[in-house]
């Protein structure tokens, strides 16, 4: 049995596109058609994609992976963080971070050099072991 059918992506309006002129050339094959200057998404090989998202997703989880869900939309971000949270799983609201998957290594650094300088007690200049000047840069 599928995981959401043919009606439910129909009235949730999932087949609609973009606008004629703000498209990427790649996505072309997913395209069915145009209508008043919008795309109409083909939504067969919508259904067929997002089982075989559910099925990886089923597969990744029994085998005691993580799955970050992502929902940067207004309308998005309550469901989104209610799923997860329910389930145990991170989950991105708000900005997405460039380079936070790809370049996951500095993203790391920075954050625990966030940590660090959160730590740190710009009022006690002669117990921290810097000078004046040095903790108010790090302030800065």
């Amino acid at each position: 049995m599928p995981v959401v059918t043919m009606r439910q992506l129909l009235e949730s309006g999932v087949h609609f596109g973009h606008q004629t002129r703000r498209w990427n050339p790649k996505m072309k094959r997913f395209i069915m058609t145009e209508r008043n200057g919008i795309y109409i998404i083909d939504l067969q090989q919508s259904l067929t994609y997002i089982n075989d998202a559910y099925e990886f997703i089923k597969e990744t989880v029994a085998h005691g992976g993580t799955i970050l869900f992502v929902g940067t939309k207004k309308q998005a971000q309550e469901p989104i963080a209610e799923q997860a949270t329910r389930v145990g799983m991170p989950y991105v609201t708000y900005r997405w971070l460039g380079g936070m998957l790809t370049n996951f290594q500095t993203v790391s650094k920075r954050l625990s050099r966030l940590k660090e300088l959160e730590e740190i007690d710009f009022t006690d200049v002669a117990g921290s072991g810097r000078t004046k000047k040095e903790l108010l840069v790090m302030k800065r």
